[in-house]
């Protein structure tokens, strides 16, 4: 059947088998108009049938579109549903039999009404992906241009596809991980973790969820036990967007990052990724991007949601000239005081959960949640914070906010989020700074170590734990901690924005020289030095400690910090460096064995009590030029010895005098002054006399049992 038109189906022809003959001509309602809910396809299989449902509040017509492989221009069977029989409320549904479906196997809308001013939408030339598709084909002919001016992008527009529905996995024998005070984020991307050629992973599954899986005993070895992974949602393959925060769909994973491309094979590789972490005891979270989507602004391209209801989808903003409001910083913004838009992100994060055993989701630039329909922030009841909390299956999974936006700031009590646990980009700034040698810097530093009770309080009315307090110096977006003691301004030319791209509040210091051409020994040594000293830094403080891959060998970005169309050797890991640098990842993995051995050092709640503050004396220097502490750590309330730690920022050398117990008492674990590998001692080494001299620009870590 050749471009067939479903208008005329008679009820006879959509009627369940059954032998009433009544009951045959009257089939019931479900069967004959479809379901409203769920949204997207849905195979049902006692019919055989597939229900369709798609949201579109304004739209005046719509219709579904049939695909065959043979035909990707011309629709196998059309659809148009009538709003008195295929319509409910806002969703337009129908359902199609197994039957009358033949060899489509690929599906889309298209919708027609009535066009806003200055919005691009309600284009019914345009063929529209279905918002809930969960596996998306691009054909041959995908052109993103056609997308983005006026005319027909038949043959050339992604389409949902009908074969899901047949996939089955075993998840038998594996049980989700839960990590707590032994909780080690580590942020990865999943192409940039293994496609540089030198990365060990054979060249057929580089780059890929399954090159991944090969990498699980490097994790292992190291001491990671979460991995959170840069969006996987699917986005547009000829969009320059090599980090994945411009996505087109928030159900289907991106197909371009499997090993092999037929279809529907990127959800089965993608299960047994997660499957492998699992079964190895690392939990797996999503970087997730739901504050917009890779359609952009007015001059961006008609994928999906700007044609089903642009205006029901979108914030609006009243400059016509710029009529999408813009609070990601990519042309447009989701809008979170609609029902509709919140209940398809919960429903996306349910499916991640459910269908993929995802164990938490980090969320991009999360301050949009708190956003009314009219831009306004909504400080404390934002519907969706408390919508997915009421949800059974989000509530107990791990939440990760990151909690601003491009015009709002939230970190820490003015999240809405509660429990929620937060990126503390205070921490990374302050931690910076100090190491780098800034003034006015112990008391903040003291604050980070401490959990940063200062944002997140643990009074009565608030009662904040300190593990929601997500440490960390480098992430994805910046420097990488190599760069960071190598660059003091950034590099992104390659970038294409004539270095107007990326932060330049980086708080980094080269070391005396820019970058890697000819570096005198003496700056290298200090450059692993100070890698060192934001090693023990983060891995010493009260919270939720958290790193990028690559920064355990010194990995670099060769000074961009903003490589997110660099799908290069800037953006891949170089894992030549691991070889290079032995030294650094053998002390980041025993500084991640000593927290996990030590459970003083990461608790629910705050130190309190068992934490004592000193200085190079008995007080500790509170004053502007003061760039040295110390501090002990009393463990016995968590069935743990002491920690006494001594920190020298200043670039003479200081000596330093323990204040608690007897010098006999203590073993020296840490010293960062030291080369590798006298600068971590797994057993220590007794401590001499209670006088210590710190090298310039070091940390000193000593132990005592506790009998």
């Amino acid at each position: 059947m050749k471009n067939s038109n479903l208008d005329g189906l008679t009820n006879a022809k959509l009627s369940a088998d059954t032998a009433d003959p009544v009951i045959a001509r009257r089939p019931r309602w479900e069967q004959a108009e479809g379901n409203p809910l769920p949204l997207g396809v849905r195979w049902i299989e006692q019919e055989p049938a597939f229900n369709f449902a798609v949201h579109s509040e304004h739209a005046e017509s719509v219709t579904l579109l049939l695909y065959s492989p043979a035909d990707l221009v011309n629709p196998l069977l059309t659809f148009r549903l009538d709003f008195l029989h295929n319509k409910s409320g806002r969703i337009w549904h129908c359902r199609i039999p197994a039957t009358s479906i033949g060899e489509a196997r690929y599906y889309a809308y298209s919708v027609s009404g009535e066009t806003m001013p200055h919005l691009h939408s309600f284009d019914p030339q345009k063929v529209l992906l279905d918002p809930y598709a969960k596996c998306i084909f691009f054909p041959p002919g995908f052109d993103r241009t056609l997308a983005m001016r006026e005319g027909s992008n038949a043959g050339s527009a992604p389409l949902g596809t009908l074969n899901d529905h047949r996939s089955t996995f075993d998840w038998s024998g594996t049980r989700p991980p839960h990590h707590d005070s032994d909780a080690i984020i580590y942020e990865l991307h999943v192409k940039g973790f293994t496609k540089n050629p030198n990365s060990g992973i054979d060249a057929s599954r580089a780059g890929t969820y399954a090159g991944l899986v090969d990498k699980i005993p490097y994790l292992k070895e190291l001491g990671v036990t979460v991995v959170e992974l840069m969006p996987v949602f699917q986005r547009d393959p000829q969009e320059r967007d090599y980090w994945g925060y411009m996505p087109l769909n928030f159900f289907a994973p991106h197909a371009q990052y499997a090993s092999t491309h037929r279809a529907d094979e990127q959800h089965l590789e993608f299960k047994n990724m997660v499957k492998a972490f699992h079964q190895a005891d690392i939990s797996v979270v999503l970087d997730v991007v739901y504050n917009h989507t890779c359609e952009g602004d007015q001059k961006g391209p008609i994928y999906s949601y700007k044609g089903l209801d642009s205006a029901g989808y979108y914030m609006v903003s009243s400059d016509p000239a710029n009529p999408y409001a813009n609070y990601s910083g990519t042309g447009n913004t989701l809008n979170f005081g609609q029902a509709h838009v919140r209940k398809m992100v919960i429903d996306s994060l349910r499916y991640w959960k459910r269908g993929m055993h995802i164990d938490g989701f980090r969320f991009d630039l999360a301050s949009v949640f708190s956003r009314n329909a009219d831009g306004s922030l909504n400080w404390r009841e934002a519907p969706i914070f408390s919508e997915i909390a009421a949800d059974p299956e989000l509530g107990p999974v791990r939440l990760i906010a990151e909690p601003w936006d491009t015009a709002a700031y939230q970190l820490g009590r003015g999240f809405p989020g509660l429990t929620w646990l937060q990126w503390n980009g205070r921490f990374r700034d302050d931690v910076r700074r100090f190491v780098k040698g800034d003034t006015g810097m112990v008391p903040e530093v003291m604050r980070r170590l401490y959990g940063s009770d200062d944002l997140f309080p643990d009074n009565r009315a608030e009662a904040y734990h300190a593990y929601q307090s997500v440490n960390y110096v480098t992430s994805h977006d910046g420097f990488t901690l190599y760069d960071l003691v190598s660059y003091d301004r950034k590099h992104n030319w390659q970038n294409g924005n004539n270095n107007q791209d990326g932060t330049d509040a980086n708080y980094s210091w080269n070391c005396g020289q820019e970058g890697d051409e000819a570096v005198s020994p003496a700056v290298c040594a200090l450059r692993r030095k100070q890698v060192k000293n934001f090693c023990c830094l983060l891995f010493l403080s009260n919270g939720t400690p958290m790193f990028r891959a690559g920064d355990e060998f010194l990995n670099t970005q060769f000074g961009n910090n903003n490589p997110y169309n660099q799908d290069n050797e800037i953006g891949w890991l170089d894992w030549s460096q691991l070889r290079s640098n032995q030294d650094i990842f053998r002390f980041f993995k025993r500084m991640i064995a000593f927290r996990k051995n030590h459970p003083s050092l990461s608790r629910s709640r705050f130190w309190r009590e068992d934490i004592a503050w000193y200085g190079v004396g008995p007080t500790v220097d509170l004053s502007n030029d003061s760039h040295s502490l110390a501090f002990c750590l009393h463990g016995a309330s968590q069935g743990d010895g002491d920690i006494y730690v001594m920190i020298n920022a200043y670039w003479e050398d200081l000596e330093f005098q323990v204040q608690e117990g007897r010098a006999q008492q203590w073993r020296k674990i840490v010293d960062t002054g030291l080369p590798s590998p006298e600068d971590f001692s797994d057993d220590g080494i007794p401590l001499e006399q209670t006088k210590c001299l710190l090298a310039q620009r070091s940390i000193v870590v000593l132990f005592r049992k506790v009998l």
